[in-house]
């Protein structure tokens, strides 16, 4: 007699349950779930700049293995544009979703990109310019993306907020304004991290299956958005706060890379 099997039961995760929550739904039931992950401050430690941050070299490879034993249910969710992610995890090449999501590469190797407009390139470039004199900012060309990060010079998200609210009226409705951690974003109003899981949920080997979301920012809240109502778990990287749609943490991205790592093995 033939049968589906079902996805475990898993109680409603405390805000200390994050680590043991992961690993007892994907060791029991690896089948039923597709994890997807943020990269900068959950998969990897955040540095000063964002060229600064390291990959741990067993990295990769386990992944790799943890992708294999959910059947390639696993995608990487970022800001990062797609480009960059790969080289990051380079020969490797997962189901990404960039940009937040502007851009996209299915399990299937299926790419779609967003491109950015004469208009937009031409912002940016006067962003840098506008910046030069201003030690510790750095504007980070994403493409159809721009970042202003300030971790070097934390006073400085004074003068940048009225600076990129300006380019944000340049660009035009098909842009929005993202703040996070230590640096504000310009990136196309369609994407949303939350519509990129829910995108791969409708496509194989996601479809059919609950969702772990793992992130640390603001940005990574529509993912939480989008999987908790699925039944899925929503995990973040660093204490919980009200603010959060999480509904559990892990204390730091060394420590989901412990997870994985136990995972793998």
């Amino acid at each position: 007699m033939s049968y589906q099997k079902q996805p475990p039961v898993i109680a409603e995760p405390d805000a200390a349950s994050g680590e043991d929550s992961i690993f007892a739904a994907l060791t029991s039931a690896p089948d039923s779930w597709a994890l997807f992950l943020d990269i900068d401050g959950t998969l990897l430690d955040l540095a000063e700049t964002p060229d600064g941050i390291v990959v741990p070299p067993e990295l990769p490879g386990q992944l790799e293995t943890l992708s294999s034993r959910l059947g390639g249910a696993l995608a990487l969710v970022t800001g990062r544009g797609l480009s960059y992610a790969d080289r990051l995890f380079a020969p490797l090449r997962f189901p990404i979703a960039g940009l937040h999501g502007a851009e996209c590469r299915a399990a299937d190797g299926t790419v779609t990109t967003a491109e950015a407009t004469a208009e937009f390139e031409a912002l940016k470039a006067d962003l840098v310019r506008q910046t030069q004199g201003w030690p510790g900012v750095l504007i980070e060309d994403k493409g159809a993306a721009v970042a202003a990060h300030y971790r070097l010079a934390p006073d400085r998200e004074i003068d940048l907020e009225p600076l990129m609210q300006q380019a944000l009226d340049r660009a035009g409705p098909d842009w929005h304004m993202q703040h996070g951690k230590m640096v504000i974003e310009i990136r196309p109003s369609s994407a949303d991290k939350g519509h990129a899981v829910e995108a791969f949920l409708a496509q194989p080997p996601f479809k059919g299956r609950r969702a772990i979301a793992i992130g640390d920012d603001v940005t990574d809240e529509a993912m939480f958005r989008a999987v908790n109502p699925l039944r899925g778990l929503s995990i973040r990287v660093g204490p919980l706060s009200p603010a959060s749609e999480a509904k559990a943490s892990i204390a730091s991205a060394a420590a989901l890379r412990g997870v994985i790592a136990r995972l793998a093995a």
